[in-house]
């Protein structure tokens, strides 16, 4: 993996100041390494509301690394996470993450509303039942992302693409 640095992805115009509370998302000089070897540092944007940002680059360039990183899913060796304003750890409920593979056993039979209502879980708890109002959230979910009429369908039985977007469903009820 090349090191890679990056500046402000963001200009921002509106006049706000970086880490305020209605920024969804502030990175201030964030530097990750592996075994002493930093992969990317001193990068620093923030991410406007409502904007629609991609993370481009070349393999090994450091983009899930970045999207760990912000995270908290693997250790930064220094920088700071904003989430509107607050630290990532006081405002984690309200990001949601699909990551590029989800480690499923694909065999499980559950369709994909079970997997979506899945990310209701810390509403509900695990042992309370599920009630429609949830299957009803999970099941416009799964509209939303296009694959509503697959609803009863076995993950298993669902190309990549619709797996992929059974997983964004369950991101999004996670009132993210």
């Amino acid at each position: 993996m090349n090191p890679q640095r990056a500046t402000s992805a963001t200009n921002n115009d509106a006049g706000h100041s970086r880490g305020s509370s209605d920024i969804p998302l502030s990175v201030y000089d964030l530097t990750v390494a592996y075994h002493r070897k930093p992969v990317l540092w001193d990068v620093g944007f923030d991410i406007p509301v409502g904007a629609l940002v991609g993370v481009v680059g070349p393999n090994g360039a450091g983009k899930s690394t970045l999207l760990k990183a912000v995270m908290d899913l693997i250790p930064r060796a220094s920088g700071r996470i904003q989430v509107f304003g607050k630290s990532y750890q006081h405002n984690r409920r309200r990001v949601g993450y699909v990551p590029q593979r989800e480690t499923v056993d694909w065999d499980f039979p559950v369709d994909a509303l079970d997997v979506v209502t899945m990310g209701l879980y810390s509403e509900i708890g695990w042992c309370f039942p599920i009630r429609k109002k949830h299957r009803d959230i999970a099941q416009d979910a799964l509209n939303r992302v296009g694959i509503g009429d697959l609803a009863h369908r076995q993950i298993s039985q669902l190309s990549g693409g619709q797996q992929q977007r059974t997983f964004l469903a369950r991101a999004l009820v996670q009132d993210a």
